[in-house]
C-alpha cells in the first residue's frame, strides 16, 4: 500500500501551523512547472483524475494558446504524509525573465522553493536568477531535476551543474518526471520534511499580505492574502493599511483550485478575501490587512518592478478611448507590474502612455486587452526610458521622444544598461560574441557551467536587448542559448532623437531615440516605408529623417501630373513652357496649403518595420 495517502480538504478543518507548508516552484520557461502543479493536485488527491487537465493552474486562455504560464497562481492541498495530515499551499510561477516580479510576489510568501530544472537542457540563464532571488529571501530550496523519462536525459550530469553554479549538493537532487509521475512521492515527503513551517501567532493581531488579486464583475476585487499572524472571519472589520481603506470581509475561503468558501483563515494560510471592493484604488499588490480596532504593524511589501519599456496604445476607434481607460484600471488590479497615463497624438488621438516589464510583457497586457474588453488597439514604436541631465544640472527621466529637450539643452543623455548573462554551448560562443559586440556590449566574465557549456556575462544598452537580441540568440545557437537580465544602472552615451517630417509637419508618433551611429539607417528605413505607403497627391511631398535640423535622410513620394500639353498639336514651344510655367505655381500653392492624408496602415506598417534591428551576419 501508497506510503502516502490523501483526502479533500474538508470546510471547516483547521490544522496547526506547525503542519502547513507554503511553498512556490520556480523554473526557467517550459522545464515542467505547470505539469509539476498538476501531478502535484493529482497526488494528493486535490483534483479527481476525471477533472484533471493539463495546465490545469493556467486557467487563463491566452496561457492556453501560448503554452507559458502568465500569472502566478496559488491552490491549497491536503496530503497525509506518514500517519500526519498536512496543509500544501503551492504558488505556481511563471519562468520568462519579463514576469520576474510575479517570482518575487511568490518568494515573499513562502518559505520554500523548488527549483526545477530540465534533465536534458540543465541548468538556464533564468535558472540561476531564479536560484539567486529565492536566496535573497532566505528560502529553503530544494532542487528538483525533471523530465527523467526522456531518452537522452543526463540527470546525473545536471546534478553537477547545479552544484557547480547554484551550490546545491547533487545529491541532494530530487529526480522525477512530472508527465509520468514518477517521483512524485519523494517529493511530498521532501517538502514537508524539509521546509520550515511558517512562524505565526495566532492570538496576536491580524497582519496578512497581499500578493495578488483580481477584479470580478459583479463581486468587486477579489483579494488574495499570505496570513502572517491572527485570524480573520466572515463578518469581521478589516483595513488595508497602506490604502486606509475599511471594508467588511463577506466572504473568504481557500484555492483548491477553485473558490471555495470557509469560516476562518488563520495565520499561516493562504486564502482570498471578498469585501465587495468596487473602488479600483483600493486593492494594491503588498499591502498589509489588520482589524481595525487593533491593527498590527505594516509589513514590508515587495521589491517595486522597473518598468522598462514603453509605448503609447490608442484605440483605432476613437470612440473606445473610454472603454480602455475602464480596461486599463480593471487589468492594473490584476497585474501592478504595468503603469499607464493618459497621452495625446496628432496623428492618432487620444491614448494612453503604457510602462512593461519587458516585450513580451507588452504583447501578453495588448492581447488581454483586445481579448478580454474587444478593443482593436494601435501600438506605437517601444521604446526604453533614459535619464537627461540639462545644462541647469536638473535630471530628467524620459519616456518617449517627444519629451527630449532640443539637443542645446542637454548636457548628457544616458541610457539604461543591464547585466546580462548568456548560456550556451561551446561551439556558438564565437557566435554570441559577435553579436553582443555589434551591439555595442562590454564583456564582464566567462564561466564554464559545465564541460561543454558556458555563461557569458556582458553589459548591454536596454535598447539593444530588448527588441530582438532574444530572437537572435536562439538563431545563432540554433535553439539552445538562453538569456537572463537584470538592471544595473544609466551611463551616458551619444544619444539622439530622430524625428519624421511628411510634408514640413513632424509625426510625433513616429519619433525614435537611437544611437548616433545608427540615426541614419534607422531614419532611412522609415523613410522608405512611408513612402511606400502614403499614397501620391497631387503634389509632391518630402519624407525627411532629422536630428535637430539636420535631414539625415529624404525619401521623396513622386506627384500625380496631368499633361497639361496634350491639346497642343504644333505651334511654337514658347506656348508649352507657358503652360508648365503655370502648372508649377499652381502646384505650388497646392503645397502650401495642403495636407498629406497619412494612412492608418502606414503607422501600423512603420511601427513594425521601423524598429528592426541589423543582422547579425
Amino acid at each position: 500500500m501508497n506510503e502516502i495517502r490523501t483526502r479533500k480538504m474538508t470546510q471547516g478543518k483547521t490544522l496547526p501551523a506547525s503542519q502547513i507548508r507554503n511553498f512556490c516552484i520556480i523554473a526557467h520557461i517550459d522545464h515542467g512547472k505547470s505539469t509539476l502543479a498538476d501531478r502535484l493536485l493529482e497526488h494528493t488527491g486535490t483534483v479527481a483524475k476525471r477533472q484533471m487537465q493539463e495546465q490545469l493552474l493556467d486557467d487563463m486562455e491566452l496561457e492556453r494558446q501560448r503554452g507559458i504560464t502568465i500569472k502566478a497562481r496559488a491552490v491549497t492541498m491536503q496530503a497525509q504524509i506518514e500517519g500526519q495530515t498536512f496543509e500544501l499551499n503551492l504558488i505556481d510561477t511563471p519562468g520568462h525573465v519579463d514576469f520576474h516580479y510575479e517570482v518575487s510576489r511568490s518568494l515573499a510568501c513562502c518559505e520554500g522553493a523548488l527549483l526545477l530544472v530540465d534533465a536534458f537542457q540543465g541548468v538556464e540563464a533564468q535558472t540561476v536568477a531564479n536560484a539567486y532571488a529565492a536566496l535573497e529571501h532566505d528560502l529553503q530550496i530544494i532542487p528538483v531535476i525533471n523530465k527523467i523519462d526522456l531518452v537522452n536525459q543526463r540527470a546525473d550530469e545536471v546534478a553537477q551543474e547545479m552544484e557547480q553554479v547554484l551550490g546545491l549538493a547533487a545529491d541532494s537532487c530530487i529526480r522525477v518526471s512530472a508527465k509520468a509521475g514518477i517521483g512524485i512521492d519523494d517529493l511530498l515527503k521532501a517538502i514537508v520534511n524539509q521546509f520550515p513551517a511558517p512562524k505565526a501567532d495566532r492570538t496576536a493581531p491580524l497582519q496578512a499580505m497581499v500578493f495578488d488579486s483580481h477584479y470580478d464583475e459583479y463581486r468587486g476585487a477579489i483579494t488574495y492574502c499570505r496570513m502572517l499572524n491572527g485570524s480573520v472571519k466572515k463578518g469581521d472589520k478589516i483595513k488595508f493599511l497602506r490604502s486606509n481603506h475599511t471594508h467588511e470581509v463577506q466572504e473568504l475561503g481557500h484555492f483548491e483550485p477553485k473558490q471555495t468558501a470557509c469560516d476562518t483563515l488563520l495565520g499561516g494560510q493562504v486564502g482570498y478575501l471578498i469585501c465587495n471592493i468596487k473602488s479600483l484604488d483600493a486593492a494594491h499588490i503588498g499591502d498589509t490587512i489588520s482589524t481595525v480596532n487593533n491593527p498590527a504593524e505594516p509589513v514590508a511589501g515587495y521589491e517595486q518592478p522597473k518598468r522598462m519599456v514603453y509605448c503609447g496604445l490608442y484605440p483605432s476607434d476613437g470612440q473606445d478611448f473610454s472603454e480602455l481607460r475602464d480596461a486599463l484600471n480593471k487589468l492594473a488590479i490584476n497585474d501592478p507590474s504595468f503603469e499607464f497615463e493618459p497621452e495625446s497624438s496628432d496623428a492618432l488621438g487620444f491614448g494612453f502612455r503604457c510602462g512593461f516589464l519587458g516585450l513580451l510583457h507588452m504583447e501578453i497586457i495588448q492581447q488581454r486587452l483586445e481579448g478580454e474588453a474587444n478593443i482593436d488597439l494601435i501600438q506605437t514604436a517601444p521604446n526604453v526610458s533614459y535619464e537627461i541631465k540639462r545644462r541647469d544640472g536638473s535630471v530628467i527621466e524620459v519616456h518617449k521622444p517627444q519629451e527630449v529637450p532640443d539637443s542645446g539643452d542637454i548636457e548628457e543623455f544616458r541610457q539604461p544598461i543591464v547585466r546580462v548573462n548568456l548560456i550556451q554551448p561551446e561551439a556558438y560562443v564565437g557566435s554570441v560574441m559577435k553579436l553582443c559586440q555589434e551591439r555595442r556590449g562590454i564583456q564582464q566574465g566567462t564561466e564554464y557551467v559545465s564541460a561543454t557549456r558556458i555563461m557569458l556575462t556582458y553589459d548591454l544598452p536596454l535598447a539593444e536587448v530588448i527588441y530582438d537580441l532574444h530572437d537572435k540568440i536562439k538563431s545563432a545557437t540554433r535553439g539552445y542559448g538562453t538569456m537572463d537580465y537584470e538592471f544595473q544602472g544609466f551611463e551616458q552615451a551619444d544619444l539622439v532623437r530622430v524625428d519624421m517630417i511628411v510634408n514640413n509637419n513632424r509625426i510625433d508618433a513616429l519619433s525614435i531615440i537611437c544611437h548616433r551611429a545608427d540615426a541614419e539607417r534607422r531614419g532611412r528605413a522609415v523613410a522608405k516605408k512611408l513612402k511606400e505607403e502614403i499614397s501620391r497627391h497631387m503634389f509632391e511631398i518630402a519624407v525627411q529623417a532629422t536630428i535637430g535640423n539636420r535631414v539625415v535622410a529624404r525619401e521623396t513620394v513622386k506627384a500625380m501630373r496631368k499633361n497639361v500639353t496634350a491639346k497642343c498639336y504644333g505651334g511654337d514651344i514658347s506656348r508649352k513652357k507657358k503652360l508648365w510655367a503655370k502648372q508649377r505655381e499652381g502646384k505650388k500653392r497646392m503645397k502650401s496649403v495642403g495636407s498629406v492624408d497619412i494612412p492608418q496602415k502606414a503607422f501600423m506598417a512603420v511601427l513594425h518595420k521601423g524598429d528592426e534591428k541589423k543582422s547579425s551576419n
